[in-house]
């Protein structure tokens, strides 16, 4: 218990007693791409991860070319249904491990969060709800069309496509999912309560983090929540989804743990914690952060 795994999560899991984890919370790769550990697709197409002479410009935490929604090619067009498959591949173990009526919340990223809902409903899961985190900032990176065409010496299309652009609009809210493990048939949630000591919320507690109960979040963030891994979550954001859902000495489990925000969270709630990891450099960060006092150097 307190521990950090360094190992392939989807095989680690299975080392996991049975109904033994309060609750699951991960930021699992999103499979867009972002990195080496982000692709989760059998198409990787050789420009896949290159940096463009755009990105290398503007210093864009994404720094490595993805693809287009439109794909390279037609094999591109199964990267959703490889991404529900991926999820498929672990989301049993996750069920297996929760208590009964023991939340899972998951960062799945907006492209494929059905994807990954689809797969933990299949596998036995009840999706709950989703809680949208508004962020602090994000990067707008939709490209101007018009600079296309003017990189063309296309003037008139440039004017007619003034103000318009190609990609997604500023992406201000992330979703977390929330899961659910089933508790008894025939008994009811208030039973389960009692035995499992999962699957009420702490609705008091979250007030601290969001105005009357709501479905939404909004943190700031602190000193240590950024530079340590690429895709790092606030500290604070953790904290409320483990008090939103454990009370103190409980486990939570993060099976795709990089620099240990989750784990560090838990520390400081005074919850219990293992962590997964495969690389083994954001092991030793997560390590490094857990051994210090306030989660950061």
């Amino acid at each position: 218990m307190n521990n950090i795994i360094n190992g392939n999560s989807i095989e680690v899991i299975k080392t996991i007693g049975d109904n033994t984890i309060h609750l699951i919370l991960s930021d699992i790769p999103y499979g867009i791409s972002f990195d080496g550990w982000d692709v989760l697709h059998s198409n990787t197409n050789s420009a896949l991860l290159g940096s463009s002479p755009a990105q290398e410009k503007a210093g864009s935490v994404f720094k490595k070319r993805g693809k287009p929604l439109n794909g390279w090619s037609e094999a591109d067009k199964k990267m959703p249904l490889e991404y529900y498959e991926w999820c498929k591949s672990w989301a049993g173990d996750w069920l297996r491990v929760l208590k009964p009526g023991g939340s899972a919340f998951i960062f799945a990223g907006r492209r494929f969060a059905h994807r990954c809902i689809c797969a933990l409903e299949d596998s036995g899961f009840i999706y709950k709800d989703m809680i949208s985190w508004e962020k602090e900032t994000a990067a707008h990176r939709a490209q101007r069309i018009s600079e296309v065409y003017k990189r063309r010496n296309d003037i008139e299309n440039q004017v007619k496509w003034e103000g318009w652009r190609v990609g997604n609009l500023r992406p201000t809210f992330e979703p977390i999912l929330w899961f659910m493990k089933p508790y008894k048939i025939g008994g009811t949630l208030a039973d389960n309560i009692i035995e499992n000591e999962v699957g009420a919320y702490n609705s008091e507690v979250w007030k601290k983090y969001s105005s009357q109960a709501n479905n939404m979040i909004k943190v700031t963030s602190d000193k240590g929540d950024h530079g340590l891994h690429p895709a790092q979550k606030p500290i604070q954001l953790m904290k409320a989804l483990i008090e939103l859902t454990t009370k103190e000495e409980q486990i939570v489990l993060d099976p795709f743990c990089g620099s240990g925000s989750t784990l560090v969270a838990a520390k400081e709630l005074n919850r219990k914690f293992i962590g997964i990891e495969y690389d083994p450099e954001f092991c030793k960060i997560a390590n490094e952060r857990i051994s210090s006092d306030r989660g950061y150097n």
